[in-house]
C-alpha cells in the first residue's frame, strides 16, 4: 500500500475553541491522535513530516518539523508549506485533530490525485469539501500561493483555484463509517462526543 507520496500533519492551529490545548495529544481509544496518525501515514507514504511553528512540541516523534512558509495564512498556509517542503510530487495533508485516519482512504486520495488533469483530491461530505483530509500535487503550490497573496485564505475554497477530484461521501463506506472517518475535534464537546461513542460501542 506504500505509495510515492509524502504526508504532512498540519499542527499549527491555536485551538481557540479548545482552550489552547494540544489536540494532537488527546487520547482516543487508548492512543494519542498524532501517534496513531503517524502510524497510519507511515503505512501509506514514503515520508511523514509535521507543519508547526513549535518543533519542540513534537521532538518525541523523531519527525521533521517545518514552520509555516507564510506567517498568518492559517490552514491554507500549512497546505502551501507542505507542498513547498515535500520531496514527492503527491502530498497527503491531514489536520492533527482527525483521530480515525484510514490507510485505504488515504491511498485512494493519492490515486485520484495521480489522475490526469488533477491538482488535488479530497472528500466532499455533507458539510462541504474536506481540504484537510486531502492529497495535493506539488505543482498546485503556485496556484495556492496566488490565493494567499490575494488574501483568499479559506482552504475549502481552493476548489475554485485548483482542479480537484472529489470522492463523494457515499463512497466512504468502502473504508469505514463516514461519520467516524471524518470525525474531528474542534471543541471539548466534540472530544466528549467521540469518547462517549467509543464507550457505547
Amino acid at each position: 500500500m506504500l505509495v510515492e507520496a509524502s504526508a504532512a500533519i498540519l499542527a499549527g492551529g491555536r485551538a481557540r475553541r479548545f482552550a489552547g490545548r494540544d489536540k494532537s495529544r488527546l487520547i482516543v481509544e487508548g492512543h494519542s491522535i498524532i501517534h496513531r496518525q503517524v502510524e497510519v501515514l507511515h503505512r501509506v507514504a514514503k515520508t511523514v513530516f509535521i507543519i508547526s511553528s513549535n518543533a519542540e512540541r513534537f521532538a518525541d516523534l523523531s519527525l521533521p518539523v517545518f514552520p509555516d512558509a507564510v506567517a498568518g495564512a492559517g490552514a491554507i498556509g500549512g497546505i502551501f508549506t507542505a507542498l513547498e517542503v515535500s520531496t514527492h510530487e503527491h502530498v497527503l495533508v491531514v489536520a492533527c485533530d482527525l483521530p480515525f485516519l484510514d490507510a485505504g482512504l488515504l491511498s485512494k486520495l493519492v490515486e485520484l490525485t495521480a489522475a490526469a488533469d488533477t491538482d488535488a483530491a479530497w472528500v466532499r461530505s455533507d458539510r462541504g469539501p474536506e481540504p484537510m483530509l486531502a492529497c495535493y500535487r506539488r505543482c498546485a503550490k503556485r496556484a495556492i500561493r496566488r490565493e494567499i497573496d490575494a488574501g483568499r485564505l479559506k482552504a475549502s475554497d481552493l476548489g475554485s483555484a485548483l482542479r480537484v477530484a472529489e470522492l463523494p461521501v457515499s463512497e466512504l463506506t468502502r473504508f469505514g463509517e463516514p461519520s467516524r472517518l471524518l470525525a474531528n475535534i474542534n471543541s471539548s464537546e466534540d472530544y466528549e462526543r467521540i469518547r462517549a461513542k467509543r464507550v457505547k460501542e
